[in-house]
């Protein structure tokens, strides 16, 4: 397997001098589906910002797939991540005044590319909502609006899509139906998925998960079951504390 992310010895310094990553090394394959945890301040959020190209480390180096996003200035980092990177957060992001065909082909504008509308639909159509193209947000559930936010972030066929607690805001019937459908984003469309998210249930529908505790890499954990990841996050909460 080629790797579709690579992180190099990454350290975060905010001003004050707290220290956000210590040094992480990872790296994650081309079509796999990686859980990021660890508790709370233990640095994975930013260790998604960082990896994601919407902050930079204050040294380290980034590649996604095979391109060095830190060796990059911002702009050319912008134009990469639009192409190249997709994103979905816990709030969806999405924009209310837009129909769903229009989140979804936003990425693609951004971008400067042409607005595919037959590939935006046909990825709807795969995420069950190829009725609802024309509805605005509002109109949609929850796990609707999630969907959404996952075929904004496949439209432009991603090296890598990085998910921010995707499931934290939906209820446990959504949040199953979401993480299945990313589970099928990397299984059955070989794409690559990593999620931060402090749930261990959710952790479970990944291929491995990377524990980190005071911004560094406290260990993996490969076929991940709920009950494995709950201990191992006890473990680290007892040793953070």
């Amino acid at each position: 397997m080629t790797d579709a992310v690579r992180l190099e010895s990454l350290h975060k310094t905010y001003d004050g001098g707290v220290t956000a990553l210590g040094g992480v090394t990872a790296t994650f394959a081309a079509g796999s589906f990686t859980a990021v945890m660890g508790p709370s301040g233990s640095g994975k959020s930013t260790l998604l910002q960082c990896a994601a190209g919407l902050d930079r480390p204050t040294s380290g180096r980034v590649f996604i797939d095979g391109t060095e996003l830190t060796a990059v200035k911002d702009t050319p980092m912008t134009k990469f991540r639009r192409r190249r990177v997709g994103f979905v957060f816990q709030d969806y992001n999405l924009l209310p005044a837009l129909t769903v065909e229009q989140n979804v082909l936003l990425p693609l504008r951004l971008a400067g590319l042409r607005a595919d509308r037959a590939r935006c639909r046909s990825v709807l159509g795969q995420l069950g909502l190829g009725e609802r193209l024309h509805d605005r947000p509002e109109k949609l559930s929850g796990g609707q609006r999630q969907r959404v936010a996952i075929g904004r972030a496949l439209v432009t066929e991603p090296a890598v899509i990085f998910a921010d607690e995707p499931t934290g805001a939906l209820d446990l019937r959504s949040a199953r139906e979401v993480l299945t459908l990313l589970r099928a984003v990397v299984h059955e469309h070989g794409r690559t998925v990593v999620m931060v998210t402090h749930d261990p249930t959710a952790a479970a529908y990944a291929d491995s998960v990377l524990f980190l505790a005071d911004g560094c890499l406290a260990g993996a954990l490969s076929a991940p079951t709920a009950d494995a990841v709950a201990e191992r996050l006890a473990h680290l909460g007892e040793v953070a504390a």
